[in-house]
């Protein structure tokens, strides 16, 4: 951090740090420019952040962040109430609802099973899922967990957790994406399109 810079600033480049893809250069370069756009940057951020923090909570049955409890996606009447679709994160839950695609609820698990990082089942909402589905709330949870070592070791988990609670469990289907080019895909990718390979 730069030398002739007060205290203040230090913390906010700090803290800006500390977010996902800011390093201490891009943070720097966003406190800087934050201060130069004080009245049309910095004060609506500092506002809106002090008004999210004071008004948004995690819906008490998704887990996903919004002003309301339970969330506007639980409260929503047109949703299949039979159909509850597994994240890791709410990241994944807007993306998937930018889709379109799914109309059915979520359960955000708030992280993936982790040996490496002392994460294990206790800190994740496994319990609440589990609850769910044995209340007879769902009749197919849809796993769409990360295809990676930790995503995959939390899906085998969730399964286990969840055999014989009623519910058929299913997962997002994995492989070649759409404009994909086979010369530009990795092993794995190629691996799961063959093994998941169907009719035309």
């Amino acid at each position: 951090m730069a030398a002739s810079a007060g205290p203040e600033i230090e913390r906010l480049i700090a803290l800006l740090a500390k977010l996902p893809g800011l390093g201490p250069r891009s943070a720097r370069r966003a406190a800087l420019a934050l201060l130069k756009r004080r009245d049309q940057l910095l004060i609506p951020l500092a506002e809106a952040l002090a008004d999210t923090a004071a008004k948004v909570k995690s819906c008490s049955v998704c887990g996903t962040p919004d002003t309301r409890d339970p969330c506007a996606i639980c409260g929503d009447p047109a949703r299949q109430i039979g159909l509850i679709c597994v994240v890791e994160e709410a990241g994944a839950l807007w993306a998937l609802e930018r889709s379109g695609a799914f109309r059915g609820r979520y359960h955000v698990l708030g992280g993936l099973l982790s040996a490496l990082d002392g994460v294990g089942p206790d800190a994740l909402r496994v319990t609440e899922l589990v609850g769910r589905v044995r209340g007879g709330e769902a009749t197919e949870v849809v796993l769409a967990l990360p295809a990676t070592v930790d995503g995959q070791t939390t899906a085998h988990y969730l399964v286990e957790r969840l055999a014989g609670a009623g519910a058929e469990v299913t997962t997002l289907a994995r492989g070649v994406p759409v404009g994909g080019e086979l010369d530009w895909l990795d092993d794995g990718t190629i691996v799961q399109a063959l093994r998941a390979r169907r009719p035309v």
